[in-house]
């Protein structure tokens, strides 16, 4: 084998490299702290499902409201909400530094929604 005492030992250091990952990943869970909203405990869906979802939700609320003219969402419990970023979940998460950003920034998601939507809500849907 041509130049095996240089092969061997590069493929050793490419296997450490591309496996250091795995093996130094630590024990830290992804933890933020969000700022939760003091005074209500309810969301428009459950937490969990929130947590993973919400963007699915609220791309469903935009094409709704914008092309379909479907202002109203009803969750499984029958209550209804005002599909608004601004009016609906802004009422209850009003620091989007510490609610949105804190997530977002760390798992460097940069979503689009801000660049329509402003982050004080209005009032006109309450």
């Amino acid at each position: 084998m041509y130049n095996a005492k240089y092969i061997v030992p590069g493929l050793l250091v490419f296997l450490a490299l591309v496996l250091m990952p795995f093996f130094f990943k630590g024990d830290k869970d992804f933890d933020v702290k969000l700022e939760l909203p003091k005074d209500v405990k309810q969301c428009v869906m459950a937490t969990e499902w929130m947590r993973t979802s919400h963007m699915q939700l609220l791309n469903e609320w935009r094409t709704e409201v914008i092309r379909d003219g479907e202002r109203i969402f009803v969750n499984a419990e029958g209550k209804e909400y005002s599909k608004s970023l601004t009016n609906t979940c802004m009422r209850c998460h009003d620091n989007k530094e510490k609610f949105c950003d804190q997530c977002h920034n760390a798992v460097g998601v940069a979503p689009y929604c801000w660049d329509c939507h402003n982050t004080s809500p209005t009032g006109a849907n309450q």
